[in-house]
């Protein structure tokens, strides 16, 4: 984790209709790049909830989680996605106790779930943020295919091969597409 770190946010979050696959799109906070990441259902459910103000009257695992972290007197300062490695994400999570750090290794889903949570700042390795900037220039253009083709032509692909998620977009028009991206893009994902 050589390169610098840069503080994203959650852009949205949608459903890939090619793959029916919950994707949440981050984007850099300072700049316009984008970072997609195929995730789960369940995570992508807790994502959802917390972006939408949902709360139960029970602790859903996410809420849980946070609260038992709370509890033992921790906090979570914040969730660094550091890598890629055959097509799988990395995340660490970084506490805070009795003024030591303490960094767990996570799913970059989980991460954010809980983030949103501890309304803990999310940032991405200049690598990752790279990577996709270069995918999306290197993309195969092929002027009039619209953006269902885009859907599901391989590229990117899930942050864990355990979350049965499938491969992501890298095709044409995706850094103008991603942009202005809004969760009915790809398809409402309702938890």
């Amino acid at each position: 984790m050589g390169e610098p770190m840069h503080e994203v946010t959650v852009a949205s979050l949608g459903l890939d209709k090619a793959s029916n696959t919950p994707v949440v799109i981050l984007k850099e906070k300072e700049g316009d790049r984008v970072l997609p990441i195929w995730i789960g259902p369940g995570e992508a459910s807790a994502i959802a909830m917390k972006l939408a103000g949902i709360q139960f009257s029970r602790p859903l695992t996410h809420d849980l989680l946070s609260t038992v972290v709370r509890g033992l007197g921790s906090e979570l300062v914040r969730v660094l996605i550091t890598k890629v490695v055959e097509n799988t994400y990395y995340a660490s999570l970084i506490f805070r106790r009795d003024g030591e750090l303490i960094s767990i290794d996570s799913r970059p889903s989980d991460s954010i779930a809980l983030a949103l949570r501890a309304e803990a700042p999310i940032f991405a390795d200049e690598d990752l943020l790279e990577l996709t900037a270069l995918e999306i220039e290197e993309a195969d253009f092929e002027p009039g295919e619209g953006e269902a083709e885009f859907l599901g032509t391989g590229g990117q692909i899930a942050e864990s091969e355990t979350t049965g998620a499938e491969e992501g977009p890298r095709g044409e028009g995706l850094r103008e597409y991603l942009k202005g991206l809004n969760p009915e893009d790809f398809g409402r994902f309702t938890p």
